[in-house]
């Protein structure tokens, strides 16, 4: 999997791509991540990719022909599944959503700023805007950075335990149920004597139980996705 990210704080991003599952990834040959600065691709002697917006709005836009630019130099080079644009009020990231882009070949995850990009851009040039929450922030490389951990870690291979991904919260929509490790008791707070039994059946269904009990206490609206 290829994931080119257009932003204008390449820098931001730089050492999060370089620690942990997504460097190991990367090492492994299973993803590769690619950071373009979206300044590079701007005839501005300046340098400036954004400009006060028609009407007398508030704020500052995120111009279309640097974006234009440098989405074409890349279609030129490879064919891309999706041109994702980090937007408020894109559809809600979730953990469905990235287990279908894990499946994609190669993604280009375009980071909003200031007040937005011209509405032409997300017109003709983006298939798929996300939003990773009910909030504002003041870029998209946050948001760029949660999509391409979410979606990289689910690739075979990527975690040395794939069933662990498997298991994560969100895959059944369902929370995960609760862990326990070594010492078997601490303070006096024990493990429960199930998950030291050897039984298998019965620690699935503690397993299953307690996913659902969480998940109907923390988290009831994914219980409604479920009918």
């Amino acid at each position: 999997m290829r994931i080119d990210i257009i932003t204008i704080l390449p820098d931001m991003l730089t050492g999060f791509f370089e620690e942990s599952i997504m460097a190991r990834a990367q090492k492994k040959g299973l993803a590769e991540i690619h950071l373009h600065n979206l300044r590079d691709y701007t005839l501005d002697k300046w340098k400036r990719v954004d400009d006060y917006p028609y009407g007398g709005f508030a704020g500052m836009v995120m111009q279309c022909e640097p974006i234009d630019r440098c989405i074409s130099a890349l279609k030129a080079e490879r064919d891309y599944d999706e041109v994702i644009f980090t937007s408020p009020d894109g559809e809600k990231f979730d953990q469905k959503m990235a287990n279908d882009l894990s499946l994609k070949g190669n993604l280009i995850i375009l980071c909003g700023h200031y007040k937005g990009i011209d509405q032409r851009v997300r017109d003709h040039l983006i298939t798929k805007e996300v939003s990773i929450g009910d909030f504002v922030l003041t870029g998209g490389e946050l948001a760029a950075a949660v999509m391409a951990d979410a979606i990289v870690r689910l690739i075979p291979g990527a975690i040395s335990d794939e069933q662990s991904a498997l298991s994560d919260c969100f895959q059944d929509d369902l929370l995960a149920a609760p862990i326990y490790t070594r010492p078997r008791e601490y303070k006096g707070w024990k493990v429960p004597d199930i998950l030291l039994s050897g039984n298998e059946a019965k620690i699935k269904q503690w397993e299953m139980d307690q996913a659902l009990s969480r998940t109907k206490a923390l988290r009831p609206d994914l219980l409604k996705k479920k009918k």
